[in-house]
């Protein structure tokens, strides 16, 4: 991609062409569709660009399996969702065999978890959240604590920096029966360090239910590594499956048998073509699930689980760690005299793989970006705008050239 020629942008530019030369991801670019020649995708931490196999794949999977296979196809598509579980456990989350399962969506499988991890706590009488997580935690935690008589407690975030681990230390005590924190902040990027964290809840005899949906994909997550237990994430972001694709859901070995689902079905029963009508949950992860798995959104995040692997979860946390570093240093030289300010952690261990900028006029502004600029951002409020700079199809050189394209509308008077 040509870079604006303003001087001001000289020095950034040179260096984003010379870091896509040495990019060993470059390639990956050209493996997703891109339709709209000169449209900047910077939305990719909301919804993920397609793969350009994805239709094969979608038409293999109809075509052949539905349609050819019928039924037949069955023998296949009944464990899919362990099958893509354990790769996703072995490519994007550093986890277990048997320990992933993809079902359902985030918020079924947060209602899940939650309920289950109340059942191992009792007499424990709070629920700990972060005020600044995704409002879903917040719907689906306060619905757990009024059905089970628990308290939901918000600790104060700092909507820039995320939440501090000091924080957590407060909170944290022998009446917590468990904690649902996001890796990755929704709205700022901000990244807390799981491994800390986890010590933290177990130090109180706690643990931590944690939202993976800004993380996986993006950064080594490492939850084996980590320490974790319980987990949660959506497919549809970094791991390109499609709007609406089935989430993953993540128990540590060791739990799988102490936990009960409180959503019951036909896929999480034991021998299930007994049909018996007395319920005996499975033994293993697949106890989380429930109705009849979507096979053709279980097989597009294979897709994506694949593509990930292929390019290596540190490789893509280092590029996404230069790329939001490259747009922070762009907007502080450009966008800073027009009114903008970065909302995001300035040390790159502590961000994930978007950027949040503020700006009085955030929302309009994010509007004209997209209708004037060819640049889709996202709006979030009070007056936030996410830049969603995706390593696997990101070039350093857009993420400059987003900057130059923003000033330039600034400076005509357009923002």
């Amino acid at each position: 991609m040509a870079i604006d020629t303003d001087e001001r942008m000289a020095p950034l530019g040179a260096r984003a062409l010379e870091l896509d030369e040495a990019d060993a991801l470059a390639p990956f670019k050209s493996r997703f569709l891109s339709a709209e020649p000169g449209l900047i995708y910077a939305d990719g931490n909301s919804l993920g660009r397609m793969p350009a196999t994805t239709t094969e794949l979608a038409d293999r999977v109809l075509r052949q399996e539905w349609g050819a296979g019928l039924i037949r196809s069955w023998s296949s598509w009944v464990d899919l969702p362990l099958v893509v579980g354990d790769l996703l456990a072995a490519r994007v989350l550093g986890a277990g065999p048997g320990e992933v399962l993809v079902a359902d969506s985030t918020t079924v499988n947060l209602y899940k978890l939650a309920f289950a991890a109340a059942s191992l706590a009792p007499g424990r009488r709070r629920i700990l959240i972060e005020a600044d997580n995704f409002p879903t935690d917040h719907y689906v935690l306060s619905g757990i604590a009024r059905e089970r008589g628990l308290e939901l407690v918000e600790m104060p975030v700092d909507l820039d920096e995320g939440l501090g681990l000091e924080t957590l230390e407060e909170f944290f005590d022998e009446d917590t029966a468990f904690a649902c924190l996001s890796a990755v902040s929704y709205r700022s990027g901000a990244r807390i360090d799981m491994a800390q964290a986890n010590a933290i809840a177990a130090a109180a005899g706690s643990r931590i239910i944690w939202d993976l949906s800004h993380a996986g994909g993006s950064i080594e997550v490492d939850l084996a590594g980590t320490g974790s237990e319980l987990a949660i994430g959506c497919t549809y972001k970094y791991l390109n499956a499609g709007p609406g694709a089935p989430a993953y859901l993540y128990v540590r070995s060791d739990l799988i048998p102490v936990m009960q689902s409180p959503v019951r079905g036909w896929f999480s029963q034991a021998e299930q073509f007994e049909m018996e009508s007395a319920y005996n949950p499975r033994a293993g992860i697949g106890r989380f699930g429930a109705g009849t798995p979507n096979i053709l959104g279980t097989a597009l995040v294979a897709q994506g689980a694949e593509l990930i692997g292929e390019a290596g979860i540190r490789s893509l946390e280092a590029k996404g760690a230069a790329l939001t570093g490259l747009f922070i240093e762009a907007a502080d030289a450009l966008l800073a005299p027009h009114g903008f300010r970065v909302c995001s952690p300035r040390d790159a261990s502590r961000r994930g793989s978007h950027v949040t900028l503020g700006h009085p006029r955030a929302r309009s502004v994010t509007r004209t970006l997209i209708e004037e600029a060819r640049v889709v951002p996202d709006f979030r409020t009070p007056d936030r705008i996410r830049f969603g700079l995706a390593p696997l199809y990101t070039s350093h050189a857009e993420v400059v050239e987003i900057a130059a394209r923003i000033a330039k509308l600034a400076e005509a008077g357009r923002l």
